[in-house]
């Protein structure tokens, strides 16, 4: 297809590829969904939250996904602009909806999710022919997500995406591991493995690291990551903190930072966005991990996602009291 990235003489920072939706959260902390009584919406998918994060620490992103044809897919543009992400690969698909995300909050580590993505969502029908390849292999970094491998046609445009930006620079793959979005969760390992070639980062918790590689053990998981292809591996451990380790031998391990819990689901995202504000920064990898932990808490803080995402100034004042106040 002809580059709709022409005439766009600055390439972005972040260019993220996988989920979007509108996210319904209760307004109410405590209460199980069928007694709940109101809702806030906010936009969602992670892939988009990390675009949102790391626009929110200055940074020029945008995202490539799909939504309905219908009033909440043209609310999450809305929202997209609004939060300074590019929305120019956002495309609609005629007869899907855009996926609604319910949960409940439950403090300090009960979070019941439930995805309406039937009968199937629109961000796993992006297709490998529509893809703007200029724009992807240019940009600083580019974010691929594990749910992007579940279905057709999704998954052959996230391989191929991969295999043409064919690590000319920093590329991520968050493992992002749904099972419910897996017809056959038992086949996930071997794509898995095939990103893994092509990406120079990995991130993921205990139990993705898991299914992408055998390997739950934090430091065994990291080192095969790495033996995957990857240059740097991310090893959320929870309240152990997270590993980062790469394949020059370096190592950081740092814990969490202190916070009163009220909605953990968007921390992962805010730790996402951060991670590649320091990639592109050129931190090292303590540094790194510091900054996406603090970004993360100041998110597990706050009851909303996207609208979450914190400041540079923010980070740094939590950074500075060593919790989140």
């Amino acid at each position: 297809m002809e580059s709709r990235y022409e005439g766009n003489s600055m390439a972005y920072d972040l260019i993220t590829m996988g989920r979007i939706g509108v996210d319904l959260y209760p307004l109410q902390t405590g209460v199980p969904l069928p007694q709940v009584e109101t809702f806030g919406k906010f936009l969602g998918g992670s892939a988009t939250n990390v675009a949102v994060a790391a626009a929110r620490l200055g940074r020029r992103t945008a995202v490539i996904t799909r939504t309905g044809d219908d009033p909440f897919g043209r609310y999450l543009h809305e929202a997209l602009r609004g939060f300074g992400v590019d929305d120019r690969w956002v495309t609609p698909v005629p007869g899907l909806p855009t996926p609604v995300t319910f949960c409940e909050v439950f403090p300090p580590d009960d979070f019941p999710l439930y995805f309406y993505r039937q009968p199937k969502a629109p961000d796993l029908e992006i297709d490998a022919h529509e893809l703007d390849l200029d724009a992807i292999h240019e940009a600083g970094i580019f974010w691929v997500t594990g749910t992007g491998l579940s279905e057709e046609p999704s998954r052959t445009a996230t391989l191929a995406a991969l295999a043409h930006r064919a690590k000319s620079g920093t590329t991520v793959f968050d493992l992002d591991w749904r099972p419910m979005f897996w017809q056959d969760p038992a086949a996930a390992r071997p794509f898995y493995q095939e990103a893994l070639r092509h990406t120079t980062v990995a991130v993921g918790n205990l139990d993705e690291v898991e299914v992408a590689t055998g390997v739950r053990e934090p430091r065994k998981a990291a080192q095969a990551l790495l033996d995957a292809g990857v240059e740097i591996a991310v090893v959320k451990q929870g309240p152990k903190g997270v590993l980062a380790v790469n394949n020059k031998g370096e190592s950081a391990e740092v814990p969490p930072l202190p916070v009163n819990v009220l909605n953990g689901l968007g921390a992962g995202d805010a730790f996402g966005g951060s991670l590649c504000h320091g990639l592109l920064e050129g931190w090292d990898l303590e540094k790194i991990m510091r900054h996406a932990n603090a970004a993360g808490a100041i998110v597990a803080s706050r009851l909303e996602c996207s609208s979450a995402m914190p400041t540079p100034d923010e980070v740094q004042a939590a950074l500075t009291a060593g919790a989140v106040l």
